[in-house]
This record gives C-alpha cells, sequence and structure tokens, in this order.
C-alpha cells in the first residue's frame, strides 16, 4: 500500500523506536510493569507532566479514553463531550459499555467545547432521575483539526472544577498540538488544571501501546485494578515502555509531529486555490478537510486511500504522517487537478 492520506495509523514505526524495541529484546525481565524499563519511563513520565503524576500503559487509545472515564465516574454519571468527540463516532460505545454512563454530546462548529457550551448541559445536579454531570472531555487535537489554546483548556478546566467534575484530554495527537502551539506538554495539561490524559503516540511513530496519565492524584487510586479489569494490562510491558523512553529521547515526539504539522500545511497550500477544493476548517496541525464534488473525490480514492468525512456535505479527511514526503503530496496534488 502506497502512503497515502487516509490516517497517520497507517504509517510505519519510527525506526528509533524499532531500534528500542530490539534492544529491550534481550534476557528476561519483570512482567506487568515491574521491570526497570517501565520504571524508567514513569520517570521520564513525571518530568514531563510533574511529579505528583502518575502513568499507567494499555493497548491502545479506546482503552486509555475509557479507564480515563472510568477513573472519573460511576454508572449514573455523565461525560460532556463535542458531537465529533472520538469517544463517542468512533469508539462503538466502548464507554457506555464498560463504564455505564451516558455521553452529553454538544454540536459544535470546530470539534471545540466552551465554557457556555458546557454549561447547556450542567442542569439536574442531585436529582435522581437525571445522570450527573460528573466529567468534561476534549480531544487535543481536535477530531476536526483544530486547537484548543492553553487559555481555553484552563478555562474549560476551571468550569468543571467549579461544579465539582473533572476534565479529560484525549491526547492522541498530543504531540502535533503541542508543536503547532509552541508549548510543552505540562503547559497544556498539568499547569492548565487537566485531571487526567490519555497519552498517544502510535499516530505519531510508536507501534503500539497508549498511556493514561493522572496528573489529579485521587483519580489514581485503585486503578491498577481497573486496568486489569478491562483487558487492558500488558504482561511484557517493557516493550511498551521502551518505546515512550524512545519517543521522549532527543524529543523524537517533536521531530515526528513538526514534519507531519508541516506536510499538512504543505498539502493545504497546494490546494487552497484550486477552484472545485474549499477547505472547511483552520490547517492547525496534520490534517485538511476538504469539500469538493463527489465524482472528483471517489475517482481520487480509486488511486489514494483517504476517508470520506461528512458524506452529506461531501468533505473528506486527509491526513499527513511523520513518514509523509513532499513527493506523495505532489503526486497526490497533481492526481487531484487531473480529475478537475
Amino acid at each position: 500500500m502506497k502512503r497515502g492520506f487516509g490516517s497517520d495509523n497507517h504509517s510505519g514505526i519510527s525506526p528509533e523506536v524499532l531500534k528500542a524495541i530490539a534492544d529491550a529484546n534481550v534476557g528476561h525481565a519483570l512482567a506487568y510493569g515491574e521491570d526497570e524499563y517501565c520504571i524508567r519511563a514513569e520517570k521520564l513520565f513525571k518530568e514531563h507532566f510533574g511529579e505528583h503524576s502518575s502513568v499507567y500503559f494499555v493497548f491502545n487509545g479506546t482503552g486509555a479514553n475509557t479507564l480515563s472515564i472510568d477513573a472519573m465516574v460511576r454508572s449514573h454519571d455523565a461525560v460532556i463531550c463535542a458531537e465529533s468527540a472520538h469517544v463517542n463516532v468512533d469508539e462503538c460505545g466502548a464507554p457506555q459499555r464498560i463504564v455505564g454512563c451516558r455521553l452529553l454530546t454538544v454540536a459544535t462548529p470546530d470539534g471545540k467545547l466552551t465554557p457556555e457550551l458546557v454549561k447547556t448541559r450542567l442542569h439536574g445536579f442531585g436529582f435522581e432521575h437525571h445522570s450527573q454531570p460528573k466529567a468534561v472531555t476534549i480531544t487535543q487535537s481536535t477530531e476536526l483539526g483544530t486547537l484548543y489554546s492553553i487559555d481555553e483548556i484552563r478555562a474549560l478546566a476551571d468550569l468543571a472544577h467549579q461544579y465539582g467534575m473533572y476534565l479529560h484530554v484525549d491526547g492522541a495527537r498530543l504531540a502535533n498540538a503541542a508543536v503547532a502551539l509552541g508549548c510543552s506538554f505540562r503547559e497544556m495539561t498539568t499547569d492548565a488544571g487537566v485531571d487526567v490524559l490519555s497519552f498517544g503516540g502510535t499516530k505519531n511513530g510508536l507501534m503500539i501501546g497508549e498511556a493514561v496519565v493522572f496528573i489529579n492524584p485521587d483519580l489514581a487510586e485503585g486503578f491498577k485494578y481497573r486496568r486489569k479489569q478491562a483487558t487492558q494490562l500488558c504482561s511484557k510491558m517493557r516493550f511498551m515502555a521502551v518505546q515512550f523512553e524512545a519517543y521522549f529521547h532527543d524529543e523524537l515526539w517533536r521531530r515526528n509531529a513538526q514534519h507531519s504539522n508541516r506536510m499538512a500545511q504543505l498539502l493545504y497550500d497546494k490546494v487552497k486555490d484550486i477552484p472545485f477544493v474549499r477547505v472547511m476548517y483552520p490547517v492547525q496541525v496534520n490534517g485538511v478537510f476538504v469539500q469538493m464534488p463527489r465524482h472528483i473525490w471517489t475517482e481520487l480514492q480509486k488511486q489514494y486511500f483517504f476517508y470520506d468525512w461528512d458524506m452529506d456535505n461531501d468533505v473528506v479527511r486527509w491526513l499527513c504522517s511523520f513518514d509523509t514526503t513532499e513527493d506523495d503530496i505532489n503526486f497526490f496534488v497533481e492526481a487531484l487537478k487531473r480529475l478537475g
């Protein structure tokens, strides 16, 4: 399969990560996170998120998001999210099935919640016939490729805490957001008041594994048992841990994200003036969302794989990866222009 623009999950693995896995593949090591590799990785997470933080590795993003929610709420509680949130659209009802809670969705023009939008769902407290709002979850960067500023995240955290609620961040593309904002991971999470974070890496060069990062230490109580019950405890966890070691080393995460963001900007620059193409959202990270005639994008899909995003409005999504090249973009745009 040639490099396309379907998903940053379609990319391969960073060579540095593969080497780290191979280097760890010697001798024996204690299982279930008791090994030296996990201990070193945990220290790195504390460096990035604070000494009071704790990290738990899981297999995938759905596991990270669902278990983060499970730590924040009970089955009679509710989680407020954007209609376009991954937890609502692309996780097959996992939070509802595993946690038993309700998702209170909010329509947004750009994938971003605001305090004003969240307030529309803040009612029914203490009323036994209603699910109780207990958490807000946002995605950074959003499913539409848009960004929350640090101040916007802080405002949501302040609102949640005012009502005795928690703020969770789905950080599947947190590295892309940090690069775009020119900030550290800590500045837009710990320092902004985030309680728990799903920290992603597979969209930015890792092979497998995500992390649940507890910034609010109270939420971590008993989590190791919840992770086990949810079948997200990896026995040979050293091979997850060394990936994150490589990811943090020499800021591999930053270099990979800078490249994919830059490739998306290049793609945007090359298509923005094509008459039959309309870019739908600001290109802030590694995604470009465009509207175009259906007969054109369906023909283009015969040459390149990418997802139709909004069938009703003929919007498609193009994502760039850490291994996308300028030639990939040039050939893609040439194919697109020929169809017009």
